[in-house]
């Protein structure tokens, strides 16, 4: 099956063996039904085995998997009366950035997220989810108009960079992101930022100034691809499973570095397995921000915003031996 990854082709055989005498038992009429049984239980245990300990370049498999759940998939487990808004009111709209404002649980909200394609055509009309400087204003335009009307914002992060090209640089891409970052580090209003995908550089970043950061399982977030480290260090861009475990980009390192509130954990074999339950996973995690988030006033909001990203990271000084937490 195309949808397979490399790793997971040990569970493919073992599912197509079993497929195999369930038709022979079917067709000759003989009873394998304790063949068929152990079988069953060894795919348990092997599932259990494969997707129990992935490494990081397997997770890094996963979130960049073409049928990986997106925004757009999310949006419609999650929320309803979505009401998508385009453009920036200065250049046109970017459909890499999809947002508007929806119902959650009978409450308005914004929602944001970058968006990429299933299949070529789809790909290149949404430049594979990699944002003009304009899809940046659009959505700095949504989060503004939802602080004027008090409404909670929610962002979808998926994407593997900002796109670097010759007309998004003309076009002001390295200021709209870091107004964005700006912007954002002062709403007045409830953010919650959710990694479903890759999260890449800057281009993640611009949506990803939250109160609440949390991130599927199988989603990857860092300031770089594992195949551009490999080359700035290595400089053969081969070495990109060695660089993503050395680089602390998936959803449990980022956990135990504090960057990140909660992991959402995903459906066997990953989200794009079953996207409804999926959902309802995430829908947990999402509802418990929005909740907690709610009681907090507009300055409690900026401040705990302040000082989540103010307590991030680590130094050591010259005569130090412990670590010491910059908050």
């Amino acid at each position: 099956m195309a949808s397979e990854l490399g790793f997971e082709k040990p569970i493919l055989e073992l599912k197509n063996k079993i497929s195999e005498l369930r038709t022979f038992t079917e067709e000759k009429e003989i009873d394998l039904t304790d063949e068929i049984k152990k079988l069953e239980n060894r795919l348990h245990q092997l599932e259990k085995d494969i997707y129990g300990n992935l490494q990081p370049w397997e997770r890094v498999q996963i979130a960049r998997h073409h049928e990986r759940p997106t925004t757009l998939d999310y949006i419609e487990y999650l929320f309803t009366d979505f009401l998508e808004m385009h453009g920036d009111r200065f250049y046109g709209d970017d459909a890499a950035i999809v947002g508007g404002i929806a119902k959650y649980k009978g409450r308005s909200v914004t929602v944001i997220g970058h968006q990429r394609g299933k299949d070529t055509k789809e790909n290149i009309r949404r430049n594979f989810g990699m944002p003009h400087p304009e899809g940046y204003r659009k959505a700095l335009r949504l989060m503004k108009q939802a602080e004027k009307f008090n409404r909670p914002i929610i962002c979808f992060i998926d994407t593997k960079g900002a796109y670097p090209g010759k007309a998004a640089e003309e076009r002001g891409q390295s200021e709209a992101i870091a107004k964005n970052l700006l912007e954002m580090a002062g709403l007045t209003v409830p953010v919650v930022c959710i990694v479903i995908g890759e999260g890449g550089s800057g281009g993640a970043l611009a949506l990803g100034v939250g109160n609440h950061i949390h991130m599927l399982e199988n989603s990857t977030y860092s300031v770089i691809s594992p195949e551009g480290a490999a080359a700035l260090l290595w400089k053969d861009a081969s070495l990109a499973q060695k660089a993503a475990e050395s680089m602390k980009i998936t959803a449990p390192d980022l956990k135990e570095l504090g960057i990140i509130d909660e992991i959402i954990h995903e459906v066997k074999g990953g989200a794009h397995k079953d996207v409804a339950q999926q959902s309802e996973k995430m829908d947990q995690v999402l509802n418990q921000s929005i909740q907690s988030l709610s009681s907090l006033s507009k300055d409690e909001l900026i401040e705990q915003r302040y000082q989540k990203y103010k307590n991030i990271g680590q130094y050591t000084h010259v005569n130090d031996v412990m670590p010491v937490n910059k908050g």
